[in-house]
């Protein structure tokens, strides 16, 4: 099949397949990678693995400085 874009989409499944230029498993090059109706690529199992350990993060950086304000306050949160 001879493709104009870089993209094919599936509008029976609501999803398309791309060529993507990237990393994967510690390999650089052309990858073929599926997408969603918005254009945006899905991440990999990798990718999403990264983001939760990301948003983990950021969410007990968060819980950190609430409960340093609250101690601040004079909040014994040990009593909580």
């Amino acid at each position: 099949m001879e493709l104009v874009e870089p993209k094919f989409w599936f509008p029976e499944l609501e999803l398309g397949v791309g060529v993507c230029s990237g990393k994967y498993q510690d390999t650089e090059g052309l990858w073929l990678r599926w997408y969603n109706q918005d254009g945006d690529w899905i991440p990999t199992f990798a990718e999403r693995a990264e983001q939760e350990k990301q948003r983990a993060e950021q969410e007990k950086q968060r819980a950190d400085k609430l409960a340093e304000k609250l101690r601040a306050l004079g909040v014994n949160l040990d009593e909580i």
